[in-house]
């Protein structure tokens, strides 16, 4: 029974969007735009599961292009996630994807939260990292998920410092 007790919400999630599929409610949507979607889904409560305290999905910010997939607690610190999904294995892993651009607008997108979360200027800022979630989804098989914690800094490879809030 507690081993269903942690499952119960995903189970409840995944029929209301079969429910919404049969009745109509949704509009087509792109292969890939679904399959990101549903390892967005799979790695949110795989999060859960590894204890974390999940606040966001999906956050924007209106006047700046981009999304940060997940913001959750890992204990004390803000985790930033972004969750990489693929269909397969193919020849380089989904987490490199996260590359130097996403990196920028991911951190860009993370001081955006954390000024808005704090809109006191001199109460700190929590301890605060970017973790990635590789996801793949292949065909026939049991889903994989891999959590890189601290898979990059808020330092950028040129050596440019955390932005001050």
């Amino acid at each position: 029974m507690r081993r269903l007790r942690g499952k119960i919400p995903e189970l409840i999630t995944a029929a209301l969007e079969r429910m919404a599929r049969l009745l109509g409610r949704r509009t087509p949507e792109q292969a890939h735009l679904r399959t990101g979607r549903q390892g967005e889904q799979m790695a949110y409560y795989f999060l859960r599961r590894q204890g974390y305290t999940m606040v966001a999905r999906n956050w924007r910010t209106q006047g700046r292009r981009g999304e940060i997939d997940l913001i959750g607690w890992d204990g004390e610190v803000l985790c930033f996630i972004e969750v990489k999904t693929r269909g397969s294995h193919g020849l380089a892993p989904a987490e490199a994807a996260v590359d130097r651009a996403k990196q920028r607008e991911l951190r860009g997108m993370a001081a955006l939260y954390l000024r808005r979360r704090n809109s006191h200027p001199r109460k700190p800022h929590p301890p605060s990292r970017f973790d990635v979630v590789s996801v793949y989804l292949a065909a026939g098989a049991e889903p994989e998920m891999e959590l890189f914690k601290d898979a990059f800094s808020w330092r950028s490879m040129s050596g440019k410092r955390r932005p001050r809030f």
